[in-house]
């Protein structure tokens, strides 16, 4: 059992998240490069007068950037925006920029949903869908401000000041610093959350209610111990217990509403446990289909590609990857952004606000996408 606990519970987990750790740090590495050479200052003067129609002003733009990296900072940094009405705006859109905790989900759902070849003879077609998926978040950002513009109101009027620093090359030693910092608070932040989230799965998949489990688990067993048993009829039986686990049952419960969207109750529980944060999302994949899939070395990417419904389908095509990605990009997945929310704004109000118009936007466009593709 411990053993068990282990490999398909805590290491599942954690390998889901730390193969991605090279993709954070090259983000990391360009963002910083920006600050450090005096440009960011620069762009936030550049952007004054395009962000200004949407309720926005230069100084949006630093959160705005941030919020690529991460939201919880990005939303801290919209103190200095001395407007109320610019600041709320900023805070409540800034958490629909893509951050690099969505990434590990995108370079996931693109690896195994998008073929790769080229477009125009040099374009990769997987890195083309990565980027329109960075856009459409800043797309969907500056509409949503707009929109707030016309229902948050406010006297006070703003004048934007700020001094520019000097240009001068990037210090390397500090940018170093600064990538490892944060690379170090991405894994031990996001990793305390796996692990427990990994524990409580393991025990959620491998444990059930009732006769069914008990019934499965034993056949399981006795299935194991014949030779002329195959690895198929072994699979399809972990399916099953998966499926009468208590994390089955939980899948099961919110599988009507997300039904609609192409997903299924593996993926349920999956948008349940990323409301920790959503870079678990990997991490949950993994480890469901490591309690579903034992005697298997397979990477998480193999394991859901050979993924069936019901009828013999695959679940993971085209329009589920798509709709999943874009439900990744609009929902309020993540806990500490709404926390931090609340702390700056003061009141639950705004982080209410924010949760519900971006989870119904994340539903709407999931909607549209699945059955569009479908």
């Amino acid at each position: 059992m411990l053993n068990d606990l282990i490999v398909n519970g805590i290491l599942a987990g954690l390998g889901g998240i730390i193969i991605f750790v090279p993709q954070i740090a090259l983000l990391f590495l360009f963002i910083t490069i920006l600050e450090d050479t005096g440009y960011m200052a620069r762009v936030s003067f550049i952007m004054d007068k395009l962000l200004r129609p949407f309720g926005l002003n230069g100084r949006s733009v630093i959160p705005l950037m941030s919020g690529v990296a991460c939201a919880v900072p990005a939303i801290l940094a919209t103190r200095t925006i001395q407007s109320w009405k610019e600041r709320i705006v900023t805070i409540m859109v800034t958490p629909l920029m893509s951050c690099s905790a969505r990434l590990p989900v995108y370079t996931l759902l693109i690896s195994l949903v998008i073929p790769r070849y080229y477009v125009f003879g040099f374009i990769n077609s997987q890195g083309l869908v990565m980027m329109l998926m960075y856009l459409i978040g800043f797309v969907a950002a500056i509409f949503s401000a707009w929109l707030f513009k016309m229902f948050v109101k406010a006297k006070q009027r703003d004048f934007f000041i700020m001094e520019l620093p000097v240009y001068r090359l990037p210090r390397w030693k500090n940018i170093f610093f600064v990538i490892f910092d944060k690379v170090k608070i991405f894994l031990f932040d996001a990793g305390k959350i796996i692990i427990a989230i990994s524990i409580v799965l393991w025990f959620l998949s491998s444990r059930g209610p009732g006769k069914d489990y008990a019934e499965t688990e034993k056949l399981y067993e006795a299935k194991a111990e014949l030779p002329e048993t195959t690895q198929d009829e072994l699979n399809q039986l972990q399916a099953q217990k998966l499926e009468h686990s208590y994390a089955g049952w939980t899948g099961k419960i919110i599988e009507p509403a997300i039904k609609p969207l192409g997903f299924d109750w593996k993926i349920g529980i999956a948008l349940v446990t990323s409301f920790a944060a959503r870079e678990v999302f990997v991490g949950t994949m993994s480890t469901i289909y490591s309690v579903g899939s034992e005697g298997e070395n397979l990477p998480i990417r193999e394991k859901m590609m050979a993924e069936k419904r019901p009828d013999g389908t695959p679940l993971y095509t085209l329009a589920v990857g798509i709709s999943l990605m874009l439900f990744y990009a609009f929902a309020m997945q993540c806990m500490s952004t709404l926390a931090v929310v609340k702390r700056e704004t003061g009141t639950w109000k705004w982080p209410i606000i924010q949760f519900v118009y971006m989870s119904a936007l994340a539903w709407v466009s999931s909607f549209a996408a699945f059955q569009l593709l479908s």
